[in-house]
């Protein structure tokens, strides 16, 4: 007994995408969340994406993210998120399927000046069966669009949360994790409810 006592906590590592168009603050999420310094694929932008991003309320960005984010979060000690942000360009959407694999659940970062841009991944997770949630990043305080009108725009069950939140906010961006985790535990205590020892999310 006094060996199970001292013996330390194995916490369950889970993955998490965090994507959304261009320019959204996926970056920006992964930073301020994680407890490591983040791994960033971000180059400088030049002439060469000119005619392949679109940079309509975001004209002053001037690095993009080529590959992926990584980050790490401890949600408990039992529980540990690793983060990915995909790329938001088009012409990188090649990699998701591989960041996808494994991926417990995704956060869906949305702008509403440009609320068109979420809606390819949107798309994907729900073909995907992978549960999201949406956050509705306020830039500069801005909150022009509620919740509901979000997910109304969206198309979006009362199943998906749908939250504003500040990129740059540790714990706002927190909250959003949160609530995908709660959203995801439910559907895997739904799916495995009639399998005697099947395995969900740690509560």
């Amino acid at each position: 007994m006094a060996y199970a006592a001292s013996n330390p906590v194995m916490p369950t590592a889970l993955k998490i995408l965090i994507a959304g168009g261009f320019g959204v603050g996926k970056t920006t999420m992964v930073g301020s969340v994680s407890e490591v310094p983040p791994l960033e694929t971000e180059e400088r932008m030049t002439v060469a994406s000119l005619g392949h991003d679109n940079l309509a309320g975001v004209e002053n960005k001037l690095a993009t993210t080529v590959a992926m984010d990584f980050g790490r979060i401890t949600i408990a000690p039992e529980l540990v998120l690793y983060l990915f942000g995909t790329p938001g360009q088009h012409r990188f959407w090649f990699m998701w399927d591989d960041l996808a694999l494994g991926a417990l659940g995704a956060v869906v970062l949305a702008d509403t000046r440009r609320l068109e841009q979420c809606f390819a991944s949107v798309d994907y997770f729900e073909k995907r069966g992978t549960p999201f949630a949406v956050g509705i990043n306020c830039f500069h305080g801005r909150r022009e669009w509620s919740t509901e009108q979000v997910r109304k725009a969206l198309d979006l069950g009362a199943e998906t949360p749908v939250m504003l939140c500040d990129a740059r906010d540790k714990e706002s961006s927190k909250s959003v994790l949160l609530a995908l985790l709660d959203v995801a535990r439910a559907q895997a205590m739904a799916r495995t409810a009639a399998l005697p020892g099947g395995t969900v999310l740690p509560g």
